[in-house]
């Protein structure tokens, strides 16, 4: 079994209880997948602590990174919702840290990848989605729904106009999830392939080692991209929480 899970790319991705706890006959077990997220909120939080603490006038290579990512998120909100839409900077830039950092800690060998997990991010989408209707309500009362009739439509055209932009509108916490889930899953199942290529031809003598040469070159690329993607997915994520919060701050903006 021990050498099957080696090779097993899933394998990585299995949920397992550290410790089994039921209340009201309700499984809240803590497991490693509730480890690696309080590991993300706490390497996330140490980072931009340890970061900011000093406020050196000439800043540390640590200050400067910690103000580069504060700065990028900020200029993104601003860019895309406007200086209004700045109430919402701790959301945003809590869920690029905590996207970026998540996936960044899963590329470490026998660590576990949150993101990779439909639920985590689906849960975070809701959270964008439900944002966006609570406070686009609260801000523009009906107001909001102008977000479903774009202007300069024809009258006849109009329902089925409408009935699109509602199925795209319902649609985005589905995208916006998905789209995380699927890159992360798919660059560490591919990873986890390569790597036990290299295993498996390696106990295979000689011509095995040789043979194991590309796809251990193939896996050293490919971990070099998933770096890649990781920083790229949070910030595509945080991208579109921006662009959903323009829709709830300037609902007949489009």
């Amino acid at each position: 079994m021990a050498a099957a899970d080696k090779v097993d790319p899933i394998h990585q991705f299995h949920i397992n209880k550290l410790i089994p706890l039921e209340i009201g006959g309700y499984d809240i077990s803590f497991t490693n997948s509730a480890l690696f997220m309080v590991a993300t909120v706490v390497l996330a939080s140490a980072f931009l602590y340890f970061s900011t603490s000093g406020r050196a006038l000439v800043p540390s290579r640590l200050q400067s990174v910690g103000e580069m990512s504060y700065e990028f998120v900020a200029s993104m909100l601003r860019d895309s919702a406007g200086s209004h839409a700045m109430k919402f900077f701790p959301l945003v830039f809590s869920l690029f840290m905590f996207v970026l950092t998540a996936n960044l800690l899963g590329l470490f060998p026998y660590f576990f990848t949150v993101t990779a997990h439909i639920i985590v991010t689906f849960a975070l989408a809701a959270l964008v989605i439900g944002t966006v209707v609570i406070y686009g309500f609260y801000k523009n009362g009906f107001g909001f729904l102008k977000l479903f009739v774009p202007s300069g439509v024809p009258v006849y055209l109009l329902p089925l106009v409408v009935l699109i932009e509602v199925i795209s509108f319902l649609s985005r916490p589905v995208s916006l999830s998905v789209r995380l889930f699927a890159n992360m899953l798919a660059g560490h199942i591919t990873l986890k392939v390569f790597a036990g290529f290299v295993v498996s031809l390696s106990s295979l003598g000689a011509i095995g080692i040789a043979g194991a040469i590309l796809p251990l070159i193939m896996a050293v690329a490919i971990t070099a991209l998933e770096v890649l993607v990781a920083a790229l997915q949070a910030y595509v994520f945080a991208m579109l929480t921006c662009m959903y919060l323009n829709d709830a701050v300037h609902p007949g903006g489009h």
